[in-house]
């Protein structure tokens, strides 16, 4: 019998490239939507890349309701939840995105461990590791490290992924399941997109490559290529060692100056609608006050994270794609998809 795995969320942009890595590691895989009605566009998407469309089938679950996970779950050797909200413009209500992405969380783990799966596997985020109040200049973060949800300058967004994180472990804890599950925490997430239908990661590299601003913040992210962080999620829900641990999906750290430098020396044609000049740090502070949408980036400002991540090859064998890689990727793909 083939071993099943349920991706959640699978139209999502990271979604799409972890069910293409299970499909070509001979996985066949059940994909949660929303509506059926989508079904058939993410169908052709990992067709066209690779995935075999006889091992693939779709169901609709959504996280803010119980219906359809025992259901989604069913018969699935292992489980990688990747759905959590992550718009592109934050909600004022800092514990806006709470409900939906820890409730979901708690949803599907529940079902899953009820079912008798394997391994559970969330995609959660280096934000729920890198964020407290006095931060150096540059900070270093790994495994064992926490953001504090309760700080006053993290994002809706950053809070809905810590508070979802913390949650999904209490909940294993209590269940005596911890070997059961896992969480790949990656970075700013490039690479190529499989289709037209981006995420919000890649929005970022459209507006750079579209020239939407003249100027960017001082901020810096590592960065992971989707391409790597689906073979990463393979090896989470498969390695018996990766139980019971937070897996950083990171490689280097670049600026976003960086990152526009890259685009446009990759992409000379671009190059005179990309920015490389840096916004000073206390404008864009100023300017927040009148544009609440700059919130989420000013705990980023002036501050390089640093992903300890070596621990993470060494037990899963994956090796991170530079950073800059990722970036041409992206770039590349948006020009194929004619998105900018």
């Amino acid at each position: 019998m083939i071993d099943r795995v349920l991706v959640t969320g699978i139209s999502g942009f990271i979604a799409k490239h972890v069910a293409v890595s299970l499909l070509r590691a001979g996985f066949a895989v059940r994909g949660t939507v929303r509506v059926l009605t989508t079904a058939d566009k993410v169908r052709a998407t990992l067709v066209k890349h690779g995935g075999d469309a006889a091992k693939l089938e779709f169901t609709a679950a959504d996280l803010t309701a119980d219906a359809g996970w025992a259901e989604a779950v069913a018969d699935c050797r292992y489980i990688a939840h990747v759905a959590s909200p992550f718009p592109m413009s934050q909600p004022r209500d800092r514990e806006g995105l709470v409900p939906a992405a820890r409730d979901g969380a708690l949803r599907v783990i529940g079902a899953a461990l009820k079912a008798g799966a394997e391994r559970v596997v969330m995609t959660s985020s280096m934000v729920a590791m890198a964020y407290r109040a006095n931060r150096p200049a540059t900070i270093t973060f790994g495994e064992q490290d926490w953001t504090d949800p309760d700080w006053p300058m993290l994002s809706a967004y950053a809070v809905s992924k810590t508070r979802a994180e913390l949650s999904a472990w209490d909940y294993v804890r209590q269940a005596g399941a911890e070997a059961r599950f896992a969480t790949v925490n990656p970075g700013f997430v490039l690479g190529p997109a499989l289709d037209s239908d981006i995420g919000t990661s890649l929005r970022v590299i459209q507006m750079i490559m579209k020239g939407t601003y003249p100027a960017l913040p001082p901020t810096s992210f590592p960065i992971i290529d989707a391409r790597d962080l689906g073979q990463l999620h393979v090896a989470a829900l498969t390695l018996p060692a990766a139980g019971g641990r937070r897996l950083i999906g990171a490689a280097d750290t670049l600026s976003l100056q960086q990152i526009g430098r890259e685009l446009a020396k990759a992409f000379p044609a671009y190059a005179h609608k990309i920015p490389t000049h840096r916004v000073p740090a206390g404008l864009v502070r100023l300017a927040a006050l009148f544009n609440p949408g700059l919130n989420a980036i000013l705990p980023d400002l002036g501050t390089v994270p640093l992903a300890d991540s070596r621990y993470v090859s060494e037990l899963t064998g994956v090796i991170f794609r530079p950073a800059a890689e990722a970036v041409r990727a992206a770039g590349a793909s948006l020009i194929e998809h004619k998105l900018v």
